[in-house]
């Protein structure tokens, strides 16, 4: 133990979403619980923040659709002041010459075949039975392998009964279909381009992945999962930090305490087990265990130290896939811009500029050679339209994610910064020509500025890439699976364990079960 230090039972490290779902609920639970933020505002990257005079914008990620309703009840945000400026937003994929394509969870509208409009519903309704069954897993630590737990051969038997009710014809087709490229999913199914650029887009969405690479059938399966999956779009009004100043004062009122200005410089070890932190400012603080929301590489080879670790482990988590491919590009409007063969209420949900497989794969392709696309993919917000006390009166702000933007550029950042601005404004011209004229003041925040302003290693909003060799059971790696890693008292909540990104709650919901469970 510390010396001369208040006993806590838990220290979370970062104060992101996860951090503070997880503190919540193990003070909702009795247990003493510090929170540690390294930065001024809690949130991680799920903050509002100006980004130009009297401009705010949700700085990273920009739109709430994944996060369980039962976590949201459990925690009571509305209560704890979670308010939503709309729900329910629109998706459209703009076309050329104002011919655009809307659609929902349920419908499908536009510029697009009668056998594809038909051929929809049947869609949406294979991938909701497919993502039903595999919603449970998110919400369960998966099972470690190698191990005789009753629990981890429950969830096992419980995940093979789910698939067998299925049937024969749906668990047939998820064999089949698991494995796939999203890209050949979708030319079996539709004929629009402008319909199968865009559904790829979610199964793309934030990855090193293209339409045509194995596995993105696995990432569009893992975003419907989410209870509301990528198409019941909502926004907070105030943005994402919204939604974390609302989840701090769960945890507040549950009985945690939360600080701010407080970064973790290393993770303390004495015989073997956790036993509390050191704070950047020399500050020691004892815990019974300490469980992190940063990244595994941080965690691991940062705050704890490689040398509590075994080789093979620090192998492991140092081959860890962590480099971030999409930026975040801010605009602030003076007006808002004229989108051909748009109204403004089609302006309330995202906009995304994805308009073929081709297009998509073709964006992707630049990546490889540490160069941005020329014709980047694009999903657009204007929050604005909802919630207009994020601009002064009259003014818009818009927020873009792009795609693909390679974490080290051969060219250099510095030199590409302004470039890259300009071309999304002029790629986004070709849909809304009034737009460069509507443009005050921008901000680009590249993977190397995700990775510095959110402290995420490589600037990955997942932490680690999503795909079947860090997913699920060895997600992270092997050996720090169910939230708990090889030194004992050390435990993850952050979205480099399971299930992964997005502004879930999930791995903090699960994380405090697991530390529950073991740390009783």
């Amino acid at each position: 133990m510390v010396q001369g230090s208040r006993q806590y039972d838990a220290i979370v490290v970062g104060g992101g979403h996860n951090g503070l779902v997880c503190a919540a609920y193990l003070a909702r639970a009795g247990r003493a619980v510090l929170v540690l933020e390294a930065s001024e505002r809690l949130g991680g990257a799920a903050t509002t923040r100006e980004f130009a005079p009297g401009f705010q914008v949700s700085a990273c990620a920009h739109l709430l659709h994944l996060m369980p309703p039962a976590l949201m009840r459990e925690l009571d945000l509305a209560a704890n002041g979670l308010k939503l400026a709309a729900e329910r937003l629109p998706t459209v994929a703009l076309g050329s010459e104002g011919q655009h394509v809307t659609y929902s969870s349920s419908e499908v509208s536009g510029a697009l075949t009668a056998a594809d409009v038909s051929r929809y519903p049947a869609w949406r309704a294979l991938l909701e039975r497919l993502a039903k069954t595999l919603h449970p897993l998110l919400s369960a630590a998966p099972p470690r392998l190698g191990t005789e737990a009753w629990r981890d051969r429950a969830a096992l038997l419980g995940l093979g009964w789910r698939i067998r009710r299925l049937g024969r014809r749906d668990m047939r087709e998820l064999l089949r279909i698991g494995g796939m490229c999203v890209h050949d999913l979708l030319e079996e199914r539709f004929e629009s381009p402008l319909l199968k650029g865009a559904l790829a887009f979610d199964a793309v969405l934030g990855s090193n992945l293209g339409p045509r690479s194995p596995g993105t059938v696995l990432s569009l399966l893992y975003r419907l999962a989410a209870p509301g999956g990528p198409e019941i779009l909502t926004q907070p009004q105030g943005g994402l930090g919204a939604l974390t100043q609302a989840l701090a004062e769960a945890a507040r009122r549950a009985g945690a305490e939360i600080r701010t200005h407080a970064p973790v410089a290393r993770i303390l070890v004495r015989d073997d087990r956790v036993c509390g932190v050191t704070l950047g400012s020399g500050e020691e603080l004892a815990a019974r265990v300490v469980v992190s929301s940063a990244d595994p590489k941080t965690t691991f080879l940062g705050l704890l130290g490689s040398e509590h670790l075994d080789a093979g482990f620090v192998r492991r988590v140092s081959q860890l896939r962590t480099r971030g491919l999409a930026a975040k590009v801010h605009l602030a409007l003076d007006r808002l811009p004229h989108f051909r063969g748009l109204d403004p209420q089609s302006l309330r949900g995202r906009l995304l500029v994805a308009p073929s497989l081709g297009y998509v794969e073709g964006a992707f392709n630049y990546s490889k050679y540490e160069e941005y696309s020329s014709a980047p993919v694009l999903e657009v917000t204007i929050p604005t339209l909802a919630d207009p006390a994020l601009a002064p009166p009259g003014k818009h702000v818009m927020s873009v994610i792009a795609q693909y933007v390679p974490y080290k550029l051969a060219t250099g950042w510095q030199e590409q910064r302004q470039q890259f601005k300009e071309l999304v404004i002029r790629t986004l011209a070709a849909f809304a020509p009034d737009l460069p004229d509507c443009v005050r003041s921008s901000e680009l925040l590249a993977p190397q500025d995700i990775e510095r302003e959110f402290r995420i290693a490589g600037g990955h909003w997942h932490h680690a890439e999503l795909a079947f060799d860090q997913f699920f059971m060895v997600r992270p790696v092997p050996g720090a699976a169910q939230y708990q890693a090889p030194v004992a008292g050390l435990f993850l909540c952050g979205a480099g364990c399971h299930p992964g990104g997005g502004v879930m709650g999930l791995a903090g919901r699960n994380a405090a079960r697991h530390v529950m469970r073991e740390a009783a």
